[in-house]
Parts: C-alpha cells; sequence; structure tokens
C-alpha cells in the first residue's frame, strides 16, 4: 500500500469517528521523516483515544504497520507513526497549543480527493 492509499484509510478512520478539522500536509519535499503528516483533534481525551483506536483498527485491517504510537495514555496528542505517514490526534487545546500547521507551513496542503 502506498502512501496515499494509507491516508486515504486515515482519512476515512477519523472521519468516521467524527474527527474534527482533518488536516493533511505533504512534506516529501520537506522532510526524510515521511510523505505526509495528518492531523485532527477530538473534543475529549476519551474523543481522541476513539479516533486512534478506529485508525488503529482500519490500518491493520489494511495491512499497514504501525512503527510507533506515543501519548496515548494522556489522550491529549495521541502520534501514530506509520512509516510514510504520521497521524497526529489532539485535543482541541492541544492542537491550538502545539499548532503544528504553523511548524510545517513549507508543506503543501492536499484535500483528501485530491489523492
Amino acid at each position: 500500500m502506498n502512501s496515499k492509499e494509507m491516508v486515504k484509510v486515515a482519512v476515512e478512520a477519523l472521519d468516521d469517528r467524527k474527527g474534527n478539522n482533518i488536516k493533511i500536509i505533504d512534506i516529501k519535499e520537506i522532510s526524510s521523516i515521511g510523505d505526509y503528516l495528518v492531523i485532527a483533534d477530538g473534543s475529549n481525551a476519551n474523543h481522541v483515544q476513539a479516533l486512534c483506536d478506529n485508525v488503529g483498527e482500519m490500518m491493520h485491517k489494511a495491512g499497514c504497520k504501525l512503527k510507533n504510537k506515543e501519548g496515548y495514555s494522556n489522550g491529549g496528542w495521541i502520534l501514530m507513526d506509520y512509516y510514510d505517514i504520521i497521524i497526529h490526534v489532539f485535543s482541541e487545546t492541544e492542537r491550538s497549543f502545539y499548532d503544528l500547521e504553523h511548524i510545517w507551513r513549507d508543506g503543501k496542503y492536499v484535500l483528501s480527493g485530491d489523492l
């Protein structure tokens, strides 16, 4: 499965559980850590964890291998590394504080329909 297909699965999983403000950033031209970042937020820690649980389940069913997951027990910011794509799921407060969209502003925003 290529990175675009992985992003589609992740976005569908986030959308299925009502993830908020889902953004896809193409970083392959500016970073060697992966091809895409997927950023979303949930309304509280339980919602953030539920979003990540669904992403993990759908990615596993699609045959994607999880390299690393961090922050699950806290639920404020969970990072899921699938080698070519990195998924960040935040609480609304944490997302605003860390502002990854600003940090990765040199990347290209992608609409899920353009993948």
